[in-house]
């Protein structure tokens, strides 16, 4: 999969070297104060497009924060596409200053997936996991417990990116996707898991326990 060992993902590349060039002819023309916004701009972009390197903990049935962030809701819910049941939900809001590069949480083989278009309203209300634009993928580990995260647009962002298929084996902690300037991750973990952390708590993808799968 794309982007797993550079600095910067690819997806950032034509907005970095718009505003670059941007800067560039304002520089060219003389005008300092022209060639400050889209300076920050570049900056700026660089910084939301960053992909730092993360130390995936160990442990068996583990499951890590797909994405950074905050979490903004920790409790059960019904899930009608695949558990048909409720489940624990953990959501995590992603804000414009925190890594937009989501991990996979934990080992396991894509068994389903969905894309909905849908609309871009805050990505930290409660009605977004429904109405928003949204992709989710169901994993399934080698011990048959299936787990679904899902990306979720928000406010400002209008593109989600997600890179693997069905049938692709993904590794705890490996980078699957992004979501651009400003959304959120739902992760519904099946009965039985213990999730450990608690509303308020800040995550860092792939390497933040959310908790274990039974």
């Amino acid at each position: 999969m794309r982007n797993q060992n550079q600095p910067v993902v690819s997806e950032g590349y034509p907005f970095i070297a718009l505003f670059a060039f941007l800067t560039l002819l304002f520089a060219l023309l003389g005008g300092v104060f022209l060639t400050l916004p889209p300076l920050i701009l570049t900056l700026f972009t660089i910084y939301f497009f960053r992909n730092p390197e993360r130390v995936i903990p160990d442990g068996d049935d583990l499951v890590v924060a797909p994405a950074d962030g905050k979490i903004i809701f920790v409790g059960d819910v019904e899930e009608p596409r695949y558990f048909q049941n409720r489940v624990t939900k953990v959501s995590i809001f992603m804000n414009v200053f925190n890594v937009h590069v989501n991990r996979v949480p934990c080992d396991g083989k894509v068994v389903e997936m969905y894309y909905q278009k849908g609309a871009f309203l805050n990505a930290s209300l409660d009605k977004a996991a429904d109405c928003n634009e949204q992709s989710g993928m169901l994993l399934e580990t080698d011990k048959g417990r299936r787990i679904l995260f899902v990306q979720i647009a928000g406010l400002v962002a209008r593109r989600i990116v997600t890179y693997p298929v069905i049938g692709d084996l993904l590794q705890r902690g490996k980078r699957y996707g992004l979501i651009r300037f400003g959304s959120r991750v739902d992760i519904y973990f099946p009965q039985g898991s213990d999730v450990t952390v608690t509303l308020g708590e800040k995550t860092v993808a792939g390497e933040t326990v959310l908790g274990t799968l039974p």
